[in-house]
């Protein structure tokens, strides 16, 4: 029997999606998009790109959110939740692809209204 758990994936704000049709090779969509984008076309059951405030990916220093610009080496999180075979299948089919993205899968809890 599959779970439900959480897939999240940390990348760089400028990190570039892999190209996969002419535009992408002349203008790369952003690693956000081209998540986002795969995953509704996978059928995941749920994707939230998360609004990050502050952080740092291994490495970096730390960043902070600003309201005119974004540093490039700012934290992104995208959060898909779905059944585990089916993330699993997900990041096996993407997850080649996607240079210095941290995937960290947590299992999830479903809690029923009382």
């Amino acid at each position: 029997m599959s779970k439900l758990i959480s897939l999240r994936l940390y990348f760089h704000h400028s990190a570039k999606g892999h190209p996969t049709r002419f535009w992408h090779r002349v203008s790369r969509p952003s690693m956000a998009r081209h998540l986002l984008t795969h995953a509704k076309r996978a059928g995941i059951e749920q994707a939230l790109l998360h609004r990050v405030q502050a952080g740092f990916i291994r490495g970096d220093r730390l960043h902070h959110a600003h309201v005119e610009t974004l540093h490039h080496r700012f934290p992104q999180c995208i959060e898909l939740i779905d059944l585990e075979s089916r993330l699993r299948e997900f990041w096996q089919q993407h997850g080649g692809n996607l240079h210095d993205v941290h995937a960290v899968f947590l299992p999830c809890e479903i809690a029923n209204p009382a």
